[in-house]
């Protein structure tokens, strides 16, 4: 309705019941309910007196079962595509030598130890940040997108961010197929670089995002240049100057 809240019915092949949920409960639902759509349904039962019928006051609506999660998943790649969202055109350079990179991960487990290990290794001057917040779970996506916005408040600004977690199943990286998670991706000023699951895993954070890494320690290597190779340029421009001389 106009006001926000939602009235539906949930039925199987023998009955049906009415359903409310309110505009305040679902601004954080994972998907939006659609008709066919199998779900499960966390809320208690009441009374609507103006009719005398019964009718379930909704507090949280999940899929039931990954079949409706990447029917969902779908549904919303196909429409952000068709809004522009994984257009190349859009997508944003990185920097040939960023000097400050932040990572939204978890701020434990083996993320932010293997991006900084590698980071360590190939180019030790650059100044990370690490904006923690939760991959997995029904807050995550408030927190990544909140992450996103407060990497814009660093100052300097940052030259380019990172969106990182290990793998899992669908519903692991659910957060990261959110359509607020792919908008303030979008619409970040800052090139953002994702890096979510292992190689075979893909979300809508990907394709929105300006490169795509397939695990976190590739992210590294690829926003990195190697030292070594550096030295070695270093070497040569040393070499042409002196015969220059």
């Amino acid at each position: 309705t106009a006001s926000g809240h939602y009235y539906f019915c949930v039925k199987d092949e023998r009955a049906q019941v009415s359903c409310v949920m309110w505009s305040s409960r679902n601004r954080n639902l994972i998907v939006t309910p659609e008709d066919g759509m199998k779900v499960i349904l966390k809320g208690r039962l009441t009374v609507y007196e103006g009719r005398g019928t019964y009718q379930i006051d909704v507090f949280d609506v999940e899929p039931a079962g990954v079949g409706e999660l990447q029917q969902a998943c779908e549904k919303l790649k196909e429409k952000l595509f068709e809004e522009g969202l994984f257009d190349e055109e859009n997508k944003k350079e990185l920097p040939e030598y960023p000097q400050r990179v932040g990572i939204i991960t978890s701020e434990t487990g083996a993320v932010i130890k293997d991006f900084c290990n590698v980071t360590a290794k190939r180019y030790p001057m650059t100044e990370i940040f690490l904006l923690p917040v939760s991959v997995q779970g029904k807050a995550s996506a408030g927190n990544v997108v909140t992450a996103i916005k407060k990497a814009h408040t660093i100052m300097p600004v940052l030259d380019v961010l990172v969106l990182a977690r290990g793998g899992g199943s669908l519903e692991d990286l659910w957060a990261f197929n959110e359509e607020r998670v792919a908008r303030a991706i979008f619409e970040a000023e800052i090139p953002i670089v994702s890096a979510i699951g292992h190689e075979v895993d893909f979300t809508i954070a990907d394709f929105v995002a300006d490169k795509r890494a397939p695990t976190p320690s590739s992210a590294a290597e690829l926003i990195f240049p190697d030292k070594k190779e550096l030295l070695e340029r270093i070497k040569q421009f040393e070499y042409y100057i002196y015969g220059a001389i």
